[in-house]
């Protein structure tokens, strides 16, 4: 495993450890993901700094908050890592103000509202709340039993991409349509046509992608999940580089992740290591990124709101996990 995956790995790890010492019982199927946030942005976790971010959420969130529920530790930790969290919380809630005029309640509308904020000016928040809503719209009519609340999030990266609302409705039906015939789960492969449809890659050569890497994990024994977790190989996918070398980072950092504790044989499962790991192969290969900096290139962009999109796959993928222990 090259050095810069291997310290991203160990970050990880690290990053892991800090948010659970902080949110020892919030659901520990989320701590993953506010480690990945904080490797992806080359920073270590501060258990103080965590805690004054919690504290800002419920100042300005109640109790019953959509902000409270499943997306409240990522947010915390998107909070703890901006420069200046008061502001950051206050564009999430003005974000959030715009898309509550056009969408119900549900626990994915504040993901949306986080990614509305991350990745645009506050002057630009009520338009793309608007064209969230279209595209949410047509998404609606193109499979009207499967788009749910969920798929919120994916309308909001999907309206700050620099394609015409078709190129987006006609990219992600292609991709669905060739994809479904691969995959069984339905819901999950319209995830992976929304992923698709952001980036910039041609829409055959994507999918092609995406099953090429499927086929060459699960030759090597790393069967990689066929749920939530296909949004985040749609991400993998759509890297400038052999499959065959995505492949092979992948089961690397997999491979170092079962060595940790947490992910032995009473830990997570082989499924969701590999979704971490997919996470983290995605920010080795971008680099580390300052959103705004890089939102001049377009192609670069298009990764980062699709790299956002493996933080919403791995939130779906938890909370569907966090249900089926439940029940």
């Amino acid at each position: 495993m090259r050095a810069s995956l291997a310290a991203l790995g160990a970050s990880f790890i690290e990053n892991r450890d800090i948010v659970k010492s902080a949110f020892f019982w919030e659901n520990s199927l989320l701590y993953p993901i506010g480690a990945a946030l904080f490797a992806d942005a080359r920073r270590r976790a501060d258990a103080d700094r965590l805690a004054e971010c919690r504290d800002l959420l419920k100042e300005h969130t109640g109790v019953f908050s959509g902000f409270r529920s499943y997306i409240k530790l990522p947010m915390i930790c998107t909070l703890a890592l901006s420069g200046a969290p008061e502001r950051k919380m206050q564009d999430t809630l003005a974000a959030y103000a715009c898309l509550k005029e056009h969408f119900f309640s549900s626990d994915y509308l504040p993901l949306a509202a986080m990614t509305i904020a991350s990745h645009t000016p506050a002057t630009r928040f009520e338009a793309v709340a608007q064209r969230t809503r279209t595209l949410y719209k047509r998404m609606k009519e193109e499979h009207p039993f499967l788009t749910s609340s969920e798929d919120s999030a994916y309308a909001a990266m999907l309206a700050l991409s620099e394609k015409t609302d078709d190129t987006l409705v006609s990219d992600m039906e292609r991709a669905y349509v060739t994809l479904k015939e691969h995959f069984f789960s339905s819901n999950a492969v319209q995830s992976l046509s929304h992923v698709i449809a952001l980036g910039e890659m041609d829409v055959a050569l994507a999918c092609c992608r995406v099953t090429a890497l499927f086929d060459l994990l699960k030759e090597r024994g790393n069967k990689y999940g066929t749920d939530h977790e296909l949004a985040t190989l749609g991400v993998l996918a759509l890297l400038d580089a052999p499959v065959e070398q995505i492949a092979e980072d992948l089961i690397a950092v997999s491979d170092y992740l079962k060595t940790q504790k947490g992910y032995g044989i009473m830990g997570a499962t082989r499924r969701q290591r590999l979704l971490h790991a997919g996470m983290l192969v995605v920010s080795d290969y971008l680099g580390g990124h300052d959103t705004m900096q890089s939102a001049a290139m377009s192609s670069t962009f298009a990764l980062i709101i699709a790299q956002q999109s493996a933080t919403c796959a791995a939130i779906a993928a938890s909370v569907a996990a966090s249900n089926a222990a439940s029940n």
